[in-house]
């Protein structure tokens, strides 16, 4: 089958800067965000993505439990959550969503280039739901699923873990890890692993204390590297990144003519009737023709762009 990436399914991936729940934004988060701007606009300029045949074999149908169903004032977002990287923070969302928790509460904190962080509620952008804090997830048990694709040496975060680590593709998600090497000898197969902030990363928001998490979370309107592996990522846009883009910018907790955005409701897709579910394929990037595919992107030394500037190509089965 042969297609073409639009805008609204390709994951384009750029850009940076930081997400707290409770918490202003401080300086660092700030001066990131307006570095943003430069790298936004680049991608904006960048060549489209080019078409290619993927046989069926390739593709990977996201399962609908699978799938948060966001209703925005620009229209529907649907994120992709990654239950075998964050496993609590999934189930967190999963029962919020099941509860209603997120129905008519709205984006309080929107940065452009950054993130939209929703949650809060109009009166108090504080506002979260009554449970305990989750601990930061970034382990998995690499022995088995998932397996992680090495494709490149990356810094883990360039602001707070400055050393090396492999980055590659998990079903579709680019994720950070030790490498599979490290996993033979760790008698568990357990090492370092986590999705990494590329453009369209849906993440927990927290205060300063890294297992704080409650209920507030982010969708990334840029890259967000002093993020990697300090800030939980559960999930991925997978349809709807223009509508993320859309987002009213501004901050509740510090703009006083500041107008958020809504978010209108919040469904898993196993939650809606068959006729309002939308089928989302992803490309398998463990297949041997999303490889065939990475060798086209290759430059001619034979490195490949930056994992986050590898769009993953994902459509809509009608």
């Amino acid at each position: 089958m042969r297609f073409t990436l639009s805008a609204s399914l390709a994951l384009a991936l750029t850009a940076g800067a930081c997400a707290r729940e409770a918490e202003t934004a401080g300086s660092e988060a700030e001066s990131l965000a307006s570095q943003s701007a430069a790298a936004v606009t680049q991608a904006e300029t960048a060549p489209a993505a080019p078409q290619w045949d993927l046989p069926d074999g390739a593709w990977r149908t996201a399962d609908q439990e699978d799938l948060l169903y966001i209703d925005t004032d620009h229209g529907m977002v649907i994120v992709e959550m990654a239950p075998e990287f964050a496993p609590n923070h999934v189930e967190r969302m999963r029962t919020l969503a099941h509860e209603r928790f997120y129905d008519f509460l709205v984006w309080h904190r929107v940065i452009d280039g950054f993130m939209a962080q929703g949650g809060g509620a109009r009166t108090n952008p504080g506002h979260a739901a009554n449970v305990e804090g989750l601990e930061a997830e970034f382990t998995v048990r690499r022995s088995g699923e998932p397996v992680v694709t090495e494709l490149q040496d990356r810094v883990i975060n360039p602001s707070a873990l400055p050393q090396m680590a492999k980055a590659g593709f998990w079903n579709g998600f680019p994720a950070g890890t030790q490498t599979a090497a490290l996993a033979a000898i760790t008698g568990d197969g357990q090492v370092q692993s986590w999705l990494l902030h590329c453009r369209g990363a849906a993440a927990a928001a927290r205060t300063g204390d890294p297992n704080s998490a409650r209920s507030q979370f982010y969708l990334t309107r840029g890259n967000a590297e002093h993020l990697n592996a300090q800030y939980t990522s559960w999930g991925r846009v997978r349809v709807g990144q223009e509508a993320v883009d859309s987002i009213a910018v501004g901050s509740a907790m510090e703009d006083p003519d500041f107008r958020p955005d809504n978010i209108r409701s919040m469904r898993t897709g196993d939650e809606l009737p068959a006729d309002e579910q939308v089928t989302i394929q992803v490309a398998d990037t463990g297949s041997a023709a999303f490889a065939a595919y990475l060798d086209t992107l290759r430059d001619p030394s034979g490195n490949l762009p930056d994992i986050c500037d590898i769009t993953v190509p994902t459509r809509i089965v009608e």
